[in-house]
This record gives structure tokens, sequence and C-alpha cells, in this order.
């Protein structure tokens, strides 16, 4: 018999280019890199699917690759027997028809997803890793829960997005134990979708800094003219925001006020005295930055995505959690993804009682950056060719 590992994948709605779709296919079919196509070395043997788009994708690959799907998580990660069948599990709750809040959150089913799963650990008595795609949870008790949980039952947990693992213009990697002052990372579109992915591109620099990670002790959100004069008032910096923009090839000309009717800013003051912020440009950028002041020198670079098929961010988010899957070791801190879920929500409940300014004494987490990923990219720009129209299309 093979020692390939089998992975389980458990998903909301599997449609052409939906989360599910560019990680998924990719276990599936292989990892597009600038090193070209690697060969998956695991095996997806299972899948659940919450919803099926008019658009599925799920029904096709599955039958080409001989998949079959099941009708629960639980049936799926025990290919239809009693105990846990797997070896691995790909949990990716993002897309779907699900419900919003009052405070703009969508509220996908992640932590019902990891209790079906963590259920099936429980009553097999043996647990295996998890890769939960994106933040954790919309609210901090459930993704606590789902961090708390992992730990209890000993099974290895990975999440986040692909944000920290793009291509970096120009590239740049703080050393571990670098001083960080100040820092600024550059994000647009809606501040629930893509306000997590500008955080996370915040937290996974500024994780590195001198003591490592120390936890956030409040979080405010700005909309509007008050993101400007929150500038003036020195409590986030200008200069560094204009290096982290500077190397962003696609925006206008002139200054960013012209172009950004409404901007956003979540205001991160963490618990060790840095200052940290993600500011939401919509009509300026579309891409993401990053900059930083240490010891008066600041750092910039665009976290650049590859703006179509093959998405080949993902191949560099998903061979790391490949990774996991083969040694039974997570390729980078979960912690800074539960961080991030708990900033997300703290800043979407500021903007929610009126722009205060939320205290979070719950965020004391503190944790160290790991040195270095087994697998990302290293250059400015990605050499794997866009496709030019997708077969799913």
């Amino acid at each position: 018999m093979s020692n390939r590992k089998r992975i389980a994948a458990i998903v909301t709605v599997y449609f052409p280019h939906s989360h599910a779709d560019v990680v998924v296919t990719k276990f599936l079919e292989g990892f597009p890199t600038d090193a070209g196509v690697l060969p998956p070395r695991v095996d997806v043997v299972s899948m659940y699917v919450d919803q099926f788009a008019e658009n599925d994708l799920a029904r096709g690959i599955a039958a080409k690759h001989n998949v079959p799907i099941y009708p629960s998580i639980v049936k799926a990660l025990t290919q239809g027997g009693k105990e846990l069948a797997v070896d691995g599990v790909l949990l990716i709750g993002e897309h779907g028809d699900y419900a919003w809040n009052e405070r703009e959150q969508q509220l996908f089913p992640r932590k019902f997803f990891m209790e079906q799963i963590c259920g099936v650990f429980a009553t097999s008595k043996r647990a295996v890793p998890i890769f939960n795609d994106k933040h954790l949870s919309w609210n901090w008790h459930d993704a606590k829960w789902m961090y708390d949980r992992a730990r209890e039952l000993g099974a290895p947990f990975m999440a986040g997005s692909s944000l920290p693992l793009g291509w970096r213009n120009p590239w740049l990697e703080l050393a571990l134990d670098t001083p960080v002052e100040e820092a600024v990372a550059i994000g647009f579109s809606g501040l629930d979708i893509y306000g997590f992915h500008t955080l996370e591109t915040l937290q996974c620099m500024v994780e590195r800094r001198t003591g490592g990670e120390t936890g956030v002790a409040a979080v405010t959100c700005l909309e509007g003219e008050a993101v400007w004069q929150a500038a003036r008032d020195g409590l986030w910096s200008r200069e560094v925001a204009e290096a982290a923009c500077a190397p962003i090839e696609k925006k206008p000309e002139g200054p960013m006020e012209q172009h950004c009717a409404n901007p956003a800013i979540f205001l991160v003051e963490y618990r060790d005295g840095t200052r940290g912020a993600a500011l939401m440009l919509n009509g300026y950028v579309t891409d993401l930055a990053f900059a930083c002041r240490s010891e008066g020198t600041i750092y910039g670079t665009e976290f650049f995505l590859q703006p179509g098929s093959p998405h080949a961010h993902f191949s560099y988010l998903s061979l790391n959690v490949e990774e996991m899957f083969v040694t039974g070791v997570a390729s980078y801190p979960v912690e800074r993804t539960l961080l991030t879920s708990g900033i997300l929500e703290a800043g979407l409940e500021s903007r929610y009682r009126g722009h205060t300014r939320v205290e979070t004494p719950h965020l004391d987490l503190a944790y160290r950056s790991y040195d270095r990923v087994p697998w990302r990219p290293t250059g400015t720009r990605p050499l794997v060719p866009l496709v030019a129209k997708d077969v799913s299309e």
C-alpha cells in the first residue's frame, strides 16, 4: 500500500477561482511555482461540500480524480466508516451563501466545521494536521476555541492567507529581532474580507521584531476624514505609509487623498509600545504593501499576488500546508492568524461602536516567529505564466 498521506477536503463551496478551487485543485493536479509545476506529495481521498453553486466544480473534479464526495464531515473524515481514516484535513470555509451580521462580518461556519473535525479526532483517539483557510472565525471566542481545541487534541494546526507567501517588491524580510518602532500595511476592498489580508500582511512582518510578539493592547478603526486627521495628529505615519505605497506600480498620480474618497484604518497598539496600522485605500491601490521604521530607517515593500490563474501565490501557501501534512510540523505559527483574527474583530467592533478605541486585554498573546518557512518565492514578480483562458470558465 502507498505510504502517501491521505487528505480530506472540507469546503463550503467549490466554484471557479473560489478558495476551494485555488487550494484543493492544486492538491489534486499540482502546484504551479516559479520552478515549474510541482506534483503533490499527498492524496486528496475524500471531500465534503456544504453548498453546491450553479457553476460548481466539485462534482466534476472529484469524478476526474476518483475522489468521493460524502454527505457529512464525519463521513468524509472516516471515509464512510466509524473511525478517522485520513492523515490531514483542509478546512476551506470561504465563499458561499452565509449570513452577515450588523458588523458586516460574514458568518462562515469554520468553528462548526472544526467542531465536527475535532469530534472525529476525539472519538477516534487520534489527531492529524489541520489547515484552516484565512482567519479562524469572525469572533474571538470561536477563534480561541479552535486554537485551544487543536492544542488539547495534539493536532498540528496552521491557518491564514496567502499574503505572507506572495512575492515582495523589493524583496524584504526582516531578520528576527529587528527593532521596529512603527509599521503600516496598505490594503483595499472590504474591511472584513480584505481587512484580514492587510492585517496579516502587517502581522507576518512585525512579529519578527525585537523580543517577538507580545500581543495587542487596543485597536481603533477610523474612516473618512478622520483617517487623514489621525495622521496629522501623529497616530500613524504618513511617511511610512508612502514608503509602503512607493513600490506599487499600478496607482494614479497625485496624493492618496485625491483618489481615496473613503479611507479606513485599523490602528493597532501593541503591548510593547510598537505602533501598527492597516490603511485601506480604495480607489488608490489594488495591491497590498508594508513599510516600517527601524532605528530611524524606513523599509518598504509591495506584497505582490499573481492577478489571475493559476493564482500561484496559493501554490506557496499550499506547499507549506502540504509540508505540515508530510512532516506533522506546522510551517509557521498559527498564533499569527489567531492574533490577527482578534485584531480584525476588535477593529470591526470599534467601527460598530462609532469608531471608539477598543481595549483588548484578551489579546495578550505572545509568540515567536519562525526563522524561515519551507516554501516561498524569493523574487519580486512571479515567473509562472498566466493561464490565457481557464478551462473551467
